[in-house]
C-alpha cells in the first residue's frame, strides 16, 4: 500500500518520548475483598447479544475514578439514564439523572464517560448502536473539585443529539473514550454496522470537538479454508495511551460473508491484530513500525495489509470481539483474547454453546525482546462471554472473567503462573462486568461494577464491589 510520512514538527517530541522504564520486581499477584456498595437496587434488566446494557465490558469508563471519587453510568429499571458518584472508599452514592431514556431493549446501547483534564469536564456518551448518539459536557472545572460541586443535572449539562453541533455520523456505536497526555479527550467509535463498518476518531481540545476521521477500512477480500468475503468491521479490544504517549489498540476482524465458517452457527471473527500511533492517532503502525494508515484519509488500516496478524486464527472457533488490553509499566502491549481451542475440535457450530462449553481466555503479550507470547489461562470460561485484563503497579496481570471470578499471574514468572485468586462466590454476577481502569492505577484497588442475575426482564440489584491490590 501507499506509504506516508508522520505529520511534522508538532508531533516530534512524542515521537521521541521514551516508552517507560520497566519496574523492579515486587510481590506477586493478589487480591483481598474490601467492600460491596449497592448502585440500584432495581436496574433495567435483559438480555440482548448475550449481554446485559449496564454491564458490557467493552463499556469503556462506565466506571472511573478521578480526583478521589468515582464516577458510576447506568439505566434504572424504567431506563433513565443515571451517574453516580462517591468518595472513593464511600458506602454511599449520590446519583443525577439525565433528561434521557434508554429507547430500546438493546444491550449494545451503553453509557459511556470521559474526562477532559484540561478543563476538568465530564463527557457522556449513550444509548446507539449504528444510529444516532446522545452526548452531554459537563459545565467546566465539574471534576476537579468535587467535595465542594454540587452535584445536580444543572452542572451536567442538556442531552445533546452532536458533539457540540459536530454531528459525525448517523450509525454511530460503541463509543470509548481516551484522554490524551496534553490532557484533552480522544472518542473512539465505530461508523455503519457489524460485518461493514470502520473506525474513527474525534479529538476535544477545551475549546471543541474536531472529527479526525476515519482510520479502518471495510474493505478488500479475505478468503478462508471456506470461501471469501469482501465486507468486514475492526473490532477494537480497546484503544489506550502508554506512559510514554503510544496509543495501542489490539482488534479481530468481523466478516460479513457467512461463507468463511464452516458452520452457519459459528461467528464470523478471525486473527488478532495489533497497531499503534505515535502522533495521537493521526497515522497508524504495524507491529514492526511500518506505517499502514493515516486518519481521515483513503489509506486505512485493511485486512490485506501486512504486519497486522500476532496472533492467526481462522473464523471456525468463536473468537471473541472486543475483550481487553493493557500496556505495561515499559509500555508493552498485553491483552486477553478467548475462543475455542483446536483441542475441543476445528469447527464450532454454536458460538455460545460451544464458547459456554470449551471456551477459554488467553494472555497475549509482547515480551521486552519483542516477541509475541500467548499463555492458556486454566479457568474454563462457562460463558461466552468476555474477560477483562487488568495489570497492577508490579505489573502482575489479572483477568476478571465472567461472573467476577478473578485469575491471577506474576510479571515475575513470565506470566507462566494463572491461578484463580477470588471464585465469584457471594457475587450472583450475570457475566460480564464493568472494570475501572483508572482506579486500578490511581490507589491499588480493583474496582468492577456488576448485575446480580435475574430473569426475563425483571429488574435485578447492581453493585460494585473492590478488591485491594499489591501495595
Amino acid at each position: 500500500m501507499k506509504r506516508r510520512t508522520v505529520l511534522g514538527a508538532a508531533f516530534a517530541g512524542a515521537l521521541a518520548t521514551p516508552a517507560g522504564t520497566a519496574r523492579a520486581a515486587g510481590p506477586g499477584p493478589s487480591v483481598s475483598k474490601q467492600q460491596t456498595t449497592r448502585l440500584d437496587a432495581q436496574a433495567i434488566y435483559f438480555v440482548s447479544y448475550d449481554g446485559l446494557v449496564n454491564n458490557n465490558s467493552f463499556q469503556k469508563n462506565g466506571l472511573f475514578t478521578y480526583q478521589g471519587h468515582q464516577y458510576a453510568a447506568w439505566y434504572t429499571s424504567t431506563g433513565a439514564a443515571v451517574i453516580g458518584r462517591r468518595v472513593l472508599g464511600g458506602s454511599s452514592w449520590s446519583a443525577v439523572t439525565l433528561a434521557h431514556r434508554l429507547k430500546s431493549s438493546d444491550s449494545h446501547n451503553v453509557i459511556s464517560m470521559g474526562v477532559s483534564r484540561i478543563d476538568g469536564r465530564l463527557h457522556i456518551t449513550m444509548d446507539s448502536h449504528s444510529d444516532g448518539f446522545f452526548y452531554v459536557k459537563s459545565v467546566a472545572g465539574l471534576l476537579d473539585d468535587p467535595g465542594t460541586t454540587p452535584w445536580t443535572p444543572a452542572v451536567l449539562g442538556a442531552v445533546q443529539t452532536s458533539l457540540d453541533g459536530l454531528p459525525l455520523t448517523s450509525q454511530f456505536t460503541y463509543p470509548q473514550f481516551v484522554q490524551t497526555p496534553e490532557g484533552g479527550l480522544q472518542l473512539s467509535y465505530r461508523v455503519g454496522v457489524s460485518g461493514n463498518g470502520r473506525n474513527a476518531l474525534a479529538e476535544y481540545d477545551g475549546s471543541g470537538w474536531t472529527a479526525l476521521g476515519e482510520w479502518s477500512s471495510s474493505t478488500g477480500t479475505y478468503t478462508s479454508a471456506h470461501g471469501s468475503s469482501t465486507a468486514r468491521n475492526m473490532y477494537l479490544h480497546g484503544i489506550d495511551y502508554d506512559a510514554g504517549g503510544r496509543l495501542h489498540a489490539f482488534f479481530t476482524w468481523r466478516e460479513q460473508s457467512a461463507s468463511v465458517m464452516c458452520s452457519s452457527g459459528g461467528i464470523t471473527n478471525h486473527d488478532t491484530g495489533y497497531v499503534h500511533s505515535t502522533d495521537r492517532g493521526r497515522t497508524w503502525r504495524n507491529d514492526a513500525g511500518a506505517l499502514v494508515a493515516t486518519t481521515g484519509s483513503s489509506d486505512t488500516v485493511a485486512v490485506t495489509d501486512s504486519g497486522l496478524v500476532v496472533d492467526s486464527l481462522d473464523p471456525d472457533h468463536s473468537l471473541m470481539n472486543q475483550e481487553s488490553q493493557w500496556t505495561d509499566s515499559a509500555g508493552l502491549p498485553h491483552a486477553i483474547i478467548s475462543y475455542v481451542p483446536g483441542r475441543f475440535g476445528q469447527c464450532t457450530t454454536d458460538y455460545v454453546a460451544d464458547r459456554t462449553a470449551n471456551g477459554r481466555a488467553f494472555h497475549l503479550r509482547k515480551n521486552s525482546a519483542g516477541t509475541w507470547q500467548k499463555t492458556e489461562i486454566p479457568v474454563a470460561l462457562n460463558s461466552s462471554q468476555r474477560t477483562k485484563l487488568v495489570l497492577d503497579t508490579y505489573d502482575n496481570a489479572y483477568a476478571v472473567l465472567p461472573y467476577g471470578r478473578i485469575a491471577g499471574a506474576s510479571k515475575a514468572s513470565g506470566y507462566s503462573d494463572w491461578a484463580l485468586l477470588h471464585d465469584g462466590s457471594g457475587l450472583n454476577a450475570f457475566g460480564e462486568v464493568v472494570v475501572d481502569e483508572l482506579r486500578a492505577k490511581a490507589d491499588n484497588v480493583l474496582s468492577f461494577m456488576y448485575q446480580e442475575t435475574s430473569s426475563g426482564t425483571t429488574p435485578s440489584a447492581l453493585h460494585v464491589v473492590d478488591f485491594a491490590l499489591p501495595a
